[in-house]
C-alpha cells in the first residue's frame, strides 16, 4: 500500500513513526511538505520520500490530509484533479466529509479521523467515520493506518466525531490539567517539585493501567474500592462533590463538543 501524506507535522510524524515501528516499508511512503528543513528531517529520520510537489500523490492508494484546517480548502481544490479511486483520510479537525467532498469536486471516498496527541508515543485513540464512497477494504486500510498510533473507535454518524473530539481529542488536556492540580496540591502540602511530579504522574499512570486491566469494572466501582468509610479518600471525594467537580467536567466536554460543531460550520462554509 503506497501512502502519501500532505503535511509533515506532528500528527503525520506520529503515524509515520508508528508505521515504522510496525515494520512498514518506509520506501512506499511519500510526504508532501513545503518546508525544506522538515522534508530533510522526515527523510533522514524515517527513510520516507519527501517532496514539495503535490502531483506526486497521484500514484498513491491512500492520501492522508494532515494540514491545518484553514489550509485544507485550497489544497483539496488543487488535489481534486489527481484523484482516481484513492482513499482520502482527513485528520483536519472540524472539516466535515461534506465540505471536503465539495472541495474535491464531489469525491466521497473519504474517512474522517480524530486522533489525539498520545499518538506520538503509539498510545493514542482515534475516532473514525467513513463517508459513503468508502469500501470495506478501504475501511480496513484506514483502520490499519491508525492502529499504528494506538487504538481505534468507529462511529456510524459523523456528528459523533464532535463527541470524540470533546472526549479523546481534547481529553489529554483535561488529564494534564488534573495532573497540574495534583502537583500544585503536593507542593502546597510541603513536598518538593520532583516528589510532586513523580507522585502525580505515577498515580495517574497506575490508576489508568489498573482501570484498563479491569475494563469490565465500572470506574465508579474502582473509585468505591479506594474510598473507605470515614477515611481520607472519602473526605476528598466529598469535597469534590460539594464543589460540583464531576458536573463541571461534563459541562467542559459538552462545551468542547459545541465548539467542534461551530468550527465545522465556520470552516466548511466556503
Amino acid at each position: 500500500m503506497k501512502i502519501s501524506f500532505i503535511g509533515g507535522g506532528n500528527m503525520a510524524r506520529a503515524i509515520i513513526g508508528g508505521l515504522k515501528k510496525k515494520g512498514y516499508n518506509m520506501a512506499t511512503i511519500n510526504v508532501i511538505e513545503l518546508e525544506a528543513e522538515k522534508r530533510e528531517q522526515l527523510a533522514e529520520e524515517f527513510g520516507v520520500h519527501a517532496t514539495e510537489h503535490l502531483p506526486s500523490v497521484a500514484s498513491s492508494e491512500v492520501i492522508v490530509l494532515a494540514v491545518k484546517p484553514q489550509q485544507l480548502r485550497d489544497i483539496a481544490i488543487f488535489l481534486a484533479s489527481f484523484l482516481n479511486d484513492q482513499l482520502i483520510i482527513s485528520i483536519a479537525a472540524g472539516i466535515t466529509c461534506n465540505a471536503l467532498s465539495r472541495w474535491l469536486g464531489g469525491y466521497d471516498t473519504i474517512v474522517r479521523v480524530m486522533p489525539n496527541t498520545p499518538a506520538q508515543i503509539q498510545a493514542g485513540v482515534s475516532g473514525l467515520y467513513a463517508a459513503g464512497g468508502v469500501t470495506m477494504e478501504q475501511r480496513e486500510q484506514a483502520n490499519a493506518l491508525m492502529l499504528a498510533t494506538g487504538t481505534t473507535v468507529w462511529v456510524d454518524e459523523e456528528s459523533k466525531i464532535d463527541a470524540i473530539t470533546a472526549i479523546s481529542g481534547s481529553g489529554p488536556a483535561y488529564v494534564f490539567y488534573f495532573i497540574e492540580a495534583l502537583e500544585q496540591a503536593a507542593l502546597d502540602l510541603g513536598l518538593d517539585t520532583e516528589q510532586a511530579r513523580t507522585l502525580s504522574l505515577q498515580t495517574f499512570l497506575g490508576a489508568s493501567q489498573l482501570a484498563s486491566s479491569q475494563s469490565n469494572v465500572p470506574a465508579a466501582t474502582l473509585r468505591a474500592q479506594v474510598t473507605s468509610k470515614g477515611g481520607t479518600t472519602e473526605r476528598a471525594i466529598l469535597s469534590m462533590e460539594q464543589a460540583n467537580i464531576k458536573q463541571a467536567i461534563i459541562q467542559a466536554a459538552q462545551a468542547a463538543a459545541e465548539r467542534a460543531r461551530e468550527l465545522g460550520e465556520q470552516l466548511g462554509k466556503e
